[in-house]
Protein backbone atom coordinates (compact mmCIF):
# COMPACT_ATOMS: atom_id res chain seq x y z
CA UNK A 1 0.00 0.00 0.00
CA UNK A 2 1.59 3.31 -0.98
CA UNK A 3 0.74 5.96 1.72
CA UNK A 4 1.60 9.56 0.55
CA UNK A 5 1.48 12.44 3.51
CA UNK A 6 0.41 16.02 1.99
CA UNK A 7 2.30 18.66 3.68
CA UNK A 8 3.57 22.28 4.71
CA UNK A 9 7.06 21.84 6.26
CA UNK A 10 6.28 24.82 9.23
CA UNK A 11 2.75 23.29 9.86
CA UNK A 12 2.23 21.64 13.52
CA UNK A 13 -0.21 19.71 12.62
CA UNK A 14 1.60 18.34 9.65
CA UNK A 15 4.71 17.62 12.28
CA UNK A 16 2.48 15.31 14.43
CA UNK A 17 0.94 13.22 11.30
CA UNK A 18 4.88 13.13 10.31
CA UNK A 19 5.95 12.08 13.88
CA UNK A 20 4.25 8.52 13.50
CA UNK A 21 5.84 7.19 10.53
CA UNK A 22 9.09 8.22 11.34
CA UNK A 23 8.28 6.50 15.28
CA UNK A 24 7.21 3.57 13.89
CA UNK A 25 9.56 3.14 11.18
CA UNK A 26 7.01 3.12 8.19
CA UNK A 27 8.17 4.15 4.79
CA UNK A 28 5.92 7.16 3.25
CA UNK A 29 6.14 9.48 0.17
CA UNK A 30 6.25 12.96 1.78
CA UNK A 31 4.41 15.85 -0.34
CA UNK A 32 5.22 19.29 0.36
CA UNK A 33 2.26 21.93 -1.22
CA UNK A 34 2.50 25.51 -1.70
CA UNK A 35 0.76 27.46 0.63
CA UNK A 36 -1.47 28.97 -1.85
CA UNK A 37 -2.14 25.97 -3.52
CA UNK A 38 -6.11 25.52 -2.63
CA UNK A 39 -7.02 23.29 -5.96
CA UNK A 40 -5.45 20.44 -4.10
CA UNK A 41 -6.52 19.87 -1.00
CA UNK A 42 -9.70 20.97 -2.03
CA UNK A 43 -10.06 18.62 -4.63
CA UNK A 44 -8.94 15.80 -1.38
CA UNK A 45 -11.29 16.45 1.33
CA UNK A 46 -13.38 19.65 0.30
CA UNK A 47 -11.49 22.26 1.79
CA UNK A 48 -7.78 23.64 2.63
CA UNK A 49 -6.19 21.97 5.43
CA UNK A 50 -3.42 19.73 5.74
CA UNK A 51 -2.07 17.54 6.68
CA UNK A 52 -3.80 14.97 3.93
CA UNK A 53 -3.32 11.25 3.90
CA UNK A 54 -3.47 9.28 0.87
CA UNK A 55 -3.72 5.30 0.79
CA UNK A 56 -4.80 3.68 -2.67
CA UNK A 57 -6.92 6.86 -3.62
CA UNK A 58 -8.64 7.47 -0.40
CA UNK A 59 -7.78 10.43 1.52
CA UNK A 60 -7.76 11.11 5.16
CA UNK A 61 -7.71 14.45 6.86
CA UNK A 62 -6.93 15.49 10.48
CA UNK A 63 -3.15 14.98 11.78
CA UNK A 64 -4.41 13.20 15.01
CA UNK A 65 -7.24 10.98 12.89
CA UNK A 66 -3.76 9.86 11.10
CA UNK A 67 -2.16 9.26 14.03
CA UNK A 68 -3.99 7.08 15.08
CA UNK A 69 -4.62 5.31 12.16
CA UNK A 70 -1.26 4.75 11.21
CA UNK A 71 -0.37 3.75 14.94
CA UNK A 72 -2.85 1.16 14.55
CA UNK A 73 -0.98 -0.28 11.53
CA UNK A 74 1.07 -2.75 13.52
CA UNK A 75 1.70 -2.88 16.89
CA UNK A 76 0.47 0.51 18.28
CA UNK A 77 3.40 2.90 19.99
CA UNK A 78 1.48 5.26 21.78
CA UNK A 79 0.38 3.32 24.73
CA UNK A 80 1.26 5.61 27.57
CA UNK A 81 -1.17 8.06 29.92
CA UNK A 82 -1.16 11.22 28.58
CA UNK A 83 -0.42 13.56 31.89
CA UNK A 84 -2.94 16.59 32.10
CA UNK A 85 0.10 18.77 33.42
CA UNK A 86 1.60 18.74 29.60
CA UNK A 87 -1.36 19.60 27.69
CA UNK A 88 -2.11 22.57 30.01
CA UNK A 89 1.77 23.58 29.46
CA UNK A 90 0.95 23.11 25.85
CA UNK A 91 -2.04 25.52 26.33
CA UNK A 92 -0.45 27.86 28.49
CA UNK A 93 2.51 28.66 26.01
CA UNK A 94 0.30 28.24 22.91
CA UNK A 95 -0.95 31.91 22.47
CA UNK A 96 2.92 33.85 22.75
CA UNK A 97 4.43 30.59 20.61
CA UNK A 98 2.79 31.31 17.70
CA UNK A 99 2.23 34.56 17.73
CA UNK A 100 6.35 34.91 17.52
CA UNK A 101 6.14 31.77 15.22
CA UNK A 102 4.23 32.92 12.57
CA UNK A 103 6.41 36.04 11.45
CA UNK A 104 9.23 34.67 11.26
CA UNK A 105 7.19 31.28 9.16
CA UNK A 106 6.94 33.42 6.73
CA UNK A 107 10.42 34.94 6.48
CA UNK A 108 12.10 31.30 6.64
CA UNK A 109 13.26 29.17 3.64
CA UNK A 110 10.64 26.96 3.76
CA UNK A 111 9.35 24.86 0.25
CA UNK A 112 5.87 25.84 1.32
CA UNK A 113 6.86 29.29 0.59
CA UNK A 114 9.02 28.48 -3.00
CA UNK A 115 7.51 30.96 -5.09
CA UNK A 116 6.62 34.74 -4.21
CA UNK A 117 2.73 34.14 -4.35
CA UNK A 118 2.87 31.44 -1.72
CA UNK A 119 4.48 33.35 0.65
CA UNK A 120 2.41 36.12 -0.22
CA UNK A 121 -0.93 34.45 0.34
CA UNK A 122 0.39 32.76 3.66
CA UNK A 123 1.51 36.52 4.98
CA UNK A 124 -1.66 38.23 4.08
CA UNK A 125 -3.77 35.43 5.67
CA UNK A 126 -2.14 35.38 9.39
CA UNK A 127 -1.54 39.37 9.38
CA UNK A 128 -5.52 39.17 9.37
CA UNK A 129 -5.30 37.57 12.90
CA UNK A 130 -2.12 38.60 14.58
CA UNK A 131 -1.73 42.53 12.89
CA UNK A 132 1.37 42.80 11.40
CA UNK A 133 4.17 40.77 11.21
CA UNK A 134 6.93 43.14 11.42
CA UNK A 135 5.59 44.60 14.54
CA UNK A 136 6.12 41.55 16.50
CA UNK A 137 9.49 41.19 15.16
CA UNK A 138 10.41 44.28 16.59
CA UNK A 139 9.90 43.54 19.66
CA UNK A 140 9.44 40.03 20.88
CA UNK A 141 11.91 39.87 24.15
CA UNK A 142 9.50 40.09 26.72
CA UNK A 143 7.43 37.11 24.97
CA UNK A 144 10.86 35.27 24.47
CA UNK A 145 11.59 35.69 27.93
CA UNK A 146 8.49 34.55 28.81
CA UNK A 147 8.46 31.46 27.04
CA UNK A 148 11.88 30.87 28.17
CA UNK A 149 10.35 30.68 32.08
CA UNK A 150 7.37 28.46 31.08
CA UNK A 151 10.42 25.67 30.00
CA UNK A 152 11.69 25.92 32.97
CA UNK A 153 8.53 24.77 34.02
CA UNK A 154 8.39 22.07 31.80
CA UNK A 155 11.77 20.57 32.43
CA UNK A 156 10.55 18.38 35.42
CA UNK A 157 7.93 16.94 34.20
CA UNK A 158 10.18 15.37 31.18
CA UNK A 159 10.77 11.78 32.59
CA UNK A 160 12.54 10.66 29.93
CA UNK A 161 14.51 12.15 26.56
CA UNK A 162 12.23 9.05 24.73
CA UNK A 163 9.10 9.43 26.42
CA UNK A 164 7.73 12.74 27.86
CA UNK A 165 5.93 10.62 30.23
CA UNK A 166 7.91 7.90 30.57
CA UNK A 167 6.27 5.89 27.61
CA UNK A 168 5.09 6.92 24.20
CA UNK A 169 2.17 8.81 24.57
CA UNK A 170 -0.01 11.29 22.36
CA UNK A 171 1.63 13.96 24.79
CA UNK A 172 4.90 13.23 22.85
CA UNK A 173 2.97 14.04 19.57
CA UNK A 174 1.91 17.26 20.86
CA UNK A 175 4.35 18.59 22.77
CA UNK A 176 7.42 17.75 19.65
CA UNK A 177 5.38 19.55 17.33
CA UNK A 178 5.45 22.46 19.34
CA UNK A 179 8.59 22.44 20.53
CA UNK A 180 9.48 22.27 16.89
CA UNK A 181 7.98 25.45 16.02
CA UNK A 182 9.78 27.20 18.86
CA UNK A 183 12.62 26.19 17.90
CA UNK A 184 12.20 28.40 14.89
CA UNK A 185 12.68 31.27 17.68
CA UNK A 186 15.90 32.83 18.00
CA UNK A 187 16.86 33.45 21.93
CA UNK A 188 14.79 29.98 23.48
CA UNK A 189 16.71 28.66 26.01
CA UNK A 190 15.99 24.91 26.87
CA UNK A 191 17.32 22.92 29.88
CA UNK A 192 18.99 20.33 29.62
CA UNK A 193 15.75 18.03 30.29
CA UNK A 194 14.02 20.10 27.49
CA UNK A 195 17.15 20.16 25.00
CA UNK A 196 17.88 16.14 25.59
CA UNK A 197 14.28 15.34 24.66
CA UNK A 198 14.20 17.43 21.61
CA UNK A 199 17.03 16.05 20.19
CA UNK A 200 16.06 12.58 21.07
CA UNK A 201 12.66 13.11 19.52
CA UNK A 202 13.56 14.69 16.29
CA UNK A 203 15.78 11.58 15.61
CA UNK A 204 13.88 9.15 16.58
CA UNK A 205 10.72 10.79 14.27
CA UNK A 206 13.16 11.49 11.50
CA UNK A 207 11.68 15.37 11.75
CA UNK A 208 14.11 18.02 11.64
CA UNK A 209 14.03 21.09 14.05
CA UNK A 210 14.86 24.48 12.87
CA UNK A 211 17.61 25.32 15.19
CA UNK A 212 19.95 26.43 11.94
CA UNK A 213 17.18 28.85 10.73
CA UNK A 214 16.12 30.15 13.83
CA UNK A 215 15.34 34.24 13.78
Amino acid sequence: MTQKLYIYDHCPFCVKAEMIFGLKNLPFERIILLNDDEATPIGMVGRKSLPILEEDGRFMPESMDIVTHIDQQGTPILTGTPNPAITEWISATSSTLYRLFLPRAACAPLPEFATTAARAYFLTKKEASTGPFFEILKDSDGEIGNLNTMLKMLAPLIRSPEAVNGTLSTDDIHLFAHLHSLSLIRGIVYPPAVEAYRQTLSRLSGVGLYDGIAA
